[in-house]
């Protein structure tokens, strides 16, 4: 009798570590991780953004989009100053000047100055893959703690993409 109770609490602890390892896992991947550097200089991290919610707004500068887009971030940049939000354009142009499509720092910093955003760079496509986005242009918007609240890909040339993104941060704020 002794020796099935032993068993069943053996196997009953198994299971609920397991079931935590799975736990773990699925919160480990809701997490968000990226580095992306800044135009003007410096990174912008998962680490140095806990405590802020953060849009990353992930497209291409020569997507015919992308005026749409930087607009959205520029109005979530303004409308949220102050609250503990940071929103930011990211460039996923390649940096290589072979690459048909190589854009410089340059060009990304008048489209910076133009719309008064800050653009970060994520040339090789390290940043937006372990966020999960899988087309352009995407939005990933991760909360205070660091988990990803939310992700959109593709836009729609006639919605409000300001308004959208307004209503999911302030579910989160």
């Amino acid at each position: 009798m002794l020796t099935r109770i032993r068993k069943a609490a053996i196997v009953a602890t198994s299971l609920v570590t397991i079931a935590m390892a799975f736990s773990v896992s699925a919160w480990a991947q809701d997490r968000a991780d990226f580095s992306l550097r800044a135009i003007d200089g410096g990174a912008i991290t998962s680490e140095g953004s806990r405590g802020k919610v953060v849009v990353l707004a992930f497209g291409a500068s020569w997507l015919p989009l992308t005026r749409n887009q930087v607009e959205a971030i520029k109005k979530i940049a303004d409308q949220y100053a102050g609250r503990g939000v940071a929103a930011y354009w990211v460039s996923t142009d390649s940096e290589n000047p072979k690459s048909k499509n190589f854009v410089a720092d340059d060009e990304l910093r008048g489209l910076s100055q133009k719309y008064k955003v800050t653009v970060l760079r994520d040339p090789d496509g390290a940043a937006s893959k372990r966020l999960g986005v899988d087309q352009l242009p995407s939005v990933v918007i991760i909360d205070r703690q660091g988990n990803i609240s939310g992700t959109t890909g593709g836009l729609d040339p006639n919605a409000d993409l300001a308004k959208q993104l307004a209503v999911r941060v302030d579910k989160i704020l």
